[in-house]
């Protein structure tokens, strides 16, 4: 996954402004307790990233996205 594509779907998924504040502000266990930037930053594949996230909000996250 391209990391555009990762930005793409945070944006669809929280909205344009409020998905780098989620980017920033949470941490995941799923990304060993980093937040989403810290994880990206650390040069985590953006796909497993974007797993994580389907993880961590089901509720939130389009079906269509969920791969």
């Amino acid at each position: 996954m391209k990391i555009s594509d990762f930005w793409d779907r945070m944006d669809e998924t929280f909205g344009a402004g409020y998905a780098r504040s989620v980017a920033a502000d949470h941490t995941l266990g799923q990304l060993g307790g980093r937040t989403i930037d810290q994880a990206l930053a650390d040069g985590e594949n953006a796909k497993a990233v974007w797993m994580a996230v389907c993880r961590a909000w089901p509720e939130r996250v389009p079906a269509r996205l969920v791969r």
